[in-house]
């Protein structure tokens, strides 16, 4: 059970990270550049940690690599960053708080897991929390801000799901580099045929982009894949309602929005359903024995440098 906690501490940093790059993008970065905006944050961090763990796909991996980092990264942070350049910080981030729900319902065909009365309950209060934080934040909420929100929510939750069906034995950095890598490949043409000469960045837009690329991009999903290897996915898919706390709360305290009395209730119930949804030992024991492990005959790594480079194991992020 220990080893579990630790495990949701590690999981956490990836909502809370995520949570602060709508107040970023939001504050820092160009509006009119989502696609070289989605590129910056998902190429530099793949090629950090790729530095970092000097490993190439091999067989499968080739095309499951360019598969995740379409849906994890290249559509996703397209869809993340307009969200966040229509709405405000509390708004962007609660939108995706659905994904629990959404996460357990896909997580029941593709990975076998069948959610536990505790993570639907959590679910459902914790959903309840964002709906209060929603219903009465500041501002009007823009349908095209909160479409983008959806349309990121549900593409993520497959892709990460995906993820978590194929990740079994392979190393988590390594993977994590080879999505990203892939992902920003993908959008870098797309970005210079659709929105031409990239934008001029200032250095405040410079450190802000270093901040998402290497807090909320690589140290995020390192934690997240860690997250979604180790704990059932209706588990981290409430921890993920963290995100929208932190999104209330800095937009609250930084950049000056509105909390009322409803929004602290919600809140609160949002840490009620996270409370709820702590793994036990039997789920994790479920867990485990549920993912698929990959074809002994197809080895899923490869050394990117010289032989001596090769790793064995599996890295905890």
């Amino acid at each position: 059970m220990e080893a579990n906690l630790r495990w949701v501490g590690l999981t956490a940093v990836a909502p809370v990270a995520w949570g602060t790059n709508y107040f970023v993008t939001h504050q820092f970065l160009p509006a009119d550049h989502p696609l070289y905006g989605a590129a910056f944050r998902a190429l530099p961090a793949g090629l950090v940690l790729l530095a970092l763990r000097r490993q190439c796909p091999r067989g499968a991996w080739w095309w499951r690599s360019a598969v995740l980092g379409l849906l994890n990264m290249s559509v996703f942070f397209v869809l993340v960053y307009v969200a966040s350049q229509l709405l405000p910080t509390s708004v962007a981030s609660t939108v995706m708080a659905v994904s629990p729900l959404t996460m357990m319902l896909i997580a029941w065909p593709l990975v076998s897991e069948r959610p536990r009365a505790a993570h639907l309950v959590g679910a459902a209060i914790g959903l309840g929390g964002v709906c209060l934080m929603l219903l009465t934040g500041p501002g009007g909420v823009g349908v095209p801000g909160v479409l983008a929100s959806v349309a990121a929510m549900l593409v993520s939750s497959f892709g990460h799901l995906l993820a978590k069906r194929w990740g079994a034995g392979v190393d988590i950095l390594a993977s994590t580099a080879w999505q990203l890598t892939a992902g920003g490949l993908f959008l870098l043409p797309v970005a210079a045929a659709a929105e031409g000469a990239p934008p001029e960045l200032s250095m405040p837009a410079l450190l802000a982009f270093g901040y998402v690329a290497g807090v909320a991009t690589a140290l995020a999903f390192v934690a997240w894949f860690s997250g979604l290897r180790h704990l059932p996915a209706g588990t981290v898919g409430l921890i993920g309602l963290l995100n929208p706390m932190t999104g209330v709360l800095l937009g609250t305290a930084v950049a000056g929005e509105a909390l009322t009395v409803q929004q602290l209730c919600g809140l609160a119930l949002v840490l009620v359903g996270v409370t709820l949804g702590r793994p036990r030992r039997a789920a994790r024991r479920h867990s485990s024995r549920t993912v698929p492990r990959p074809a002994p005959e197809q080895p899923a790594l490869a050394a990117c440098a010289r032989p001596g480079h090769e790793r064995g194991g599996e890295s905890s992020g």
